[in-house]
């Protein structure tokens, strides 16, 4: 049934292609599809669902995902936009057709956007439910971050520059044209999945960071309160003990770093700057 939804799909998409989406009709595409128009209906509401098919099935597949226990959840959420990005660079032909038809139709503009709007929804409620500390605005950050991000990416591999044979020696040319687009194809995955874990960086960061071992604070919870600034303000005629005892008692006795005394002159320099 599954490989049926897709083959009509396919069909409908370039029928509206050549056709127009308005002037094609659901009992056109079944014709083409060799399926009664019963069955069409049976598959599909209208032929605007033919459009997203896609995407219904992959909200299917990401929620069965997300229903399974995952140790990092953050990661789960990427791994699920990378799913979708898989899925349409399988089939990037057709998928290329539909974004030209979709640009096209207001209305399916609309749609394609509310089903974008769905997979974020997606993810930030599965992180909420996986991971009730991270606060709701964060959650949604993230998802709306994951989002953004893969949709880019995908837009660079749906719209980017399609090579075109030469009327010479075409075999050749096809076979190195077919090279040269799953090498991009390749190269973009990468490029996303590179993004999508910097994404995941930013909201929840690794604990092996690259400052590790540097002296140098590694956060890893989101939401962690960023170190201490204390900004002294005294009277330039302080004495260096003195602005060290009211520094350590601001610090509620912790002293950090020197000694009494130890750059005091650029202690009272920076009072009086």
């Amino acid at each position: 049934m599954r490989a049926l939804r897709v083959e009509v799909a396919d069909i409908a998409v370039r029928l509206f292609r050549t056709d127009g989406y308005e002037a094609t009709t659901a009992t056109d595409i079944a014709r083409a599809a060799g399926i009664s128009r019963s069955t069409f209906f049976r598959q599909f509401r209208s032929k605007e669902d033919v459009i997203f098919a896609d995407h219904d099935e992959l909200a299917v597949q990401i929620a069965a995902y997300f229903a399974v226990q995952h140790d990092d959840p953050w990661r789960a959420i990427r791994d699920a936009a990378t799913m979708v990005f898989e899925r349409f660079r399988e089939r990037l032909d057709s998928v290329r057709v539909r974004d030209l038809v979709v640009r096209d139709t207001p209305t399916l503009r609309d749609r394609e956007t509310i089903m974008a709007i769905r997979y974020e929804q997606m993810f930030a409620a599965y992180l909420r439910s996986a991971r009730p500390d991270v606060p709701p605005l964060t959650a949604i950050r993230y998802a709306a971050a994951i989002t953004a991000t893969h949709n880019y990416e995908l837009r660079r591999l749906i719209r980017g520059a399609i090579p075109a044979s030469s009327p010479t020696n075409a075999a050749g040319d096809e076979a190195s044209n077919a090279a040269s687009e799953a090498d991009r194809t390749a190269r973009l995955a990468e490029e996303l999945a590179t993004e999508l874990r910097e994404v995941g960086r930013l909201f929840h960061p690794d604990v092996a960071d690259s400052t590790a071992g540097q002296g140098q604070a590694v956060h890893g919870q989101v939401g962690e309160s960023p170190p201490e600034l204390v900004v002294a303000v005294f009277p330039g005629t302080i004495t260096p003990g003195e602005l060290t005892r009211e520094v350590a008692r601001a610090l509620g006795g912790r002293l950090a770093g020197s000694a009494p005394g130890t750059d005091a002159g650029a202690h009272r320099n920076a009072g009086r700057d």
